[in-house]
C-alpha cells in the first residue's frame, strides 16, 4: 500500500495512541494528508504549538464522533479512518453509562455510516482485551463497536468500504495506565494494588500504533487482528518500580477482572495463528461468504479450547524488563513536571 497517496483520518487524534500514530506517519510514511478529528480545541491547540505537531500534511477537525453530520464533512476525500476515539474509563463508563453507550456505540456507529457515505477505502477500529466476555460497561461497549464494525462489511459488499477491528491489551504508560499512578505514589512509600494475583497484557504505545499499520495494509475486510504480546503480574510491577514501598491492597474494584482475555475458546474455532498475531476471521451470515477469508490459508487453525489469557500467556515480563518499559515514562513525566526531583 502507497500511503504517500493517502489521506487518513484519525478520530480521538489528540489522544495518547492518536499523537503516537500520527508522529509515526508523518516520520515514516508521509501520506498525502492527515486529519486530526476532536472534540478539545485546547488539546489541538497545545498538540500544534506546544508538541511540535505542526506539519504541512496535518489538518485539525473540531468535531465529535457523536455528530454524524461532522463526520461526514471530515472525510470527504479520505482513504484511511482509524477510529481511537472512545471514553475508556471503567469508573466514568459506570457512573455515566449512557455518556458511554453514546460515545463507544453510537459514535462508531456514526463513524461507519459517515465512511460509508464518503465511498473511504478502510476503516480499521481500535478495540481492547475488555471486549471479551465483558463484565463492565466500558467492554460491553467495545464488544458493541466490534459487532457493529464487522457486520458493516455487509453494507459495504458491493462499495470499495472495508471495515477491520484491531484487539489489543493496556497500553503501556496511556492515560489511565497503572504506571504513573505507581510512579507517583513511591513518593510516598506506598502503592495500592487492588490483587496481588492480577495480570494483564501489555503493549507500548509505539508497539500499538506499529502493530495498527500493518492491520490496515494487510486487511481484507471483517478481521480482528490480535498481536502476540506479553503479559505481566501486577507485584512485578511493583517491584520494578518501588522496591521498596509497603504495600496496601485496596481490594478489586467493581467491573475489574484479575486476568483479560483476548481470544475466548469460542472463538478461537474461528480464529488462525500467524507468527506473530492471531486473525479473528469473520462468521459467514446466512450461508455467505465473507471477505477476509484469505486468511485460511496463510495461518494455521488453533487446538480445540485454546484460550489467549493473560494468567496462561506464555510469554512473560521480567521485572528487570518491566523496569526498562517504565523508564522512559518516568522521564517522560518528570520532564513534564509531574514526578519530584
Amino acid at each position: 500500500m502507497n500511503w504517500q497517496e493517502k489521506t487518513v483520518l484519525v478520530t480521538g487524534g489528540t489522544g495518547s495512541f492518536g499523537k503516537t500514530f500520527i508522529r509515526i506517519m508523518l516520520e515514516t510514511y508521509r501520506p498525502r494528508k492527515v486529519i486530526v478529528f476532536s472534540r478539545d480545541e485546547l488539546k489541538q491547540y497545545e498538540m500544534r504549538h506546544n508538541e511540535g505537531y505542526d506539519h504541512p500534511s496535518l489538518r485539525y477537525f473540531i468535531g465529535d464522533v457523536r455528530d454524524r453530520d461532522r463526520l461526514h464533512r471530515a472525510m470527504m476525500g479520505v482513504d484511511i479512518v482509524v477510529h481511537a476515539a472512545a471514553l475508556k474509563q471503567v469508573p466514568a463508563c459506570e457512573y455515566n453509562p449512557m455518556e458511554a453507550i453514546k460515545t463507544n456505540i453510537l459514535g462508531t456507529a456514526n463513524v461507519i455510516e459517515a465512511a460509508l457515505d464518503a465511498g473511504v477505502e478502510k476503516v480499521m477500529v481500535l478495540s481492547t482485551d475488555k471486549a471479551v466476555n465483558p463484565i463492565n460497561l466500558y467492554g460491553a461497549t467495545k464488544l458493541a463497536a466490534e459487532k457493529l464494525t464487522i457486520q458493516s462489511n455487509v453494507y459495504a459488499a458491493h462499495t470499495r468500504t472495508r471495515f477491520s477491528c484491531v484487539r489489543y491489551g493496556n497500553v503501556i504508560g496511556s492515560r489511565g495506565s497503572v504506571v504513573p499512578l505507581f510512579l507517583r505514589q513511591r513518593a510516598q512509600g506506598r502503592l495500592t494494588i487492588t490483587d496481588p494475583r492480577m495480570t494483564r497484557f501489555w503493549i507500548s504505545l509505539e508497539q500499538g500504533v506499529r502493530f495498527v499499520i500493518r492491520a490496515i495494509e494487510q486487511m481484507q475486510g471483517g478481521e480482528v487482528f490480535v498481536p502476540k504480546i506479553p503479559s505481566m503480574r501486577i507485584m512485578d510491577l511493583a517491584k520494578a518500580i518501588a522496591p521498596d514501598a509497603e504495600i496496601e491492597y485496596i481490594g478489586i474494584r467493581p467491573g475489574e477482572k484479575l486476568h483479560e482475555v483476548l481470544i475466548h475458546e469460542d472463538e478461537a474455532r474461528y480464529t488462525v495463528e500467524l507468527e506473530d498475531m492471531y486473525v479473528i476471521l469473520p462468521l459467514p451470515l446466512q450461508d455467505i461468504a465473507w471477505f477476509g477469508q484469505v486468511w485460511r490459508e496463510r495461518g494455521r487453525p488453533l487446538p480445540e479450547g485454546f484460550r489467549y489469557a493473560s494468567n496462561t500467556n506464555t510469554r512473560w515480563l521480567t521485572v528487570e524488563e518491566l523496569r526498562e518499559l517504565v523508564r522512559p515514562i518516568e522521564n517522560a513525566l518528570r520532564a513534564a513536571g509531574a514526578l519530584p526531583g
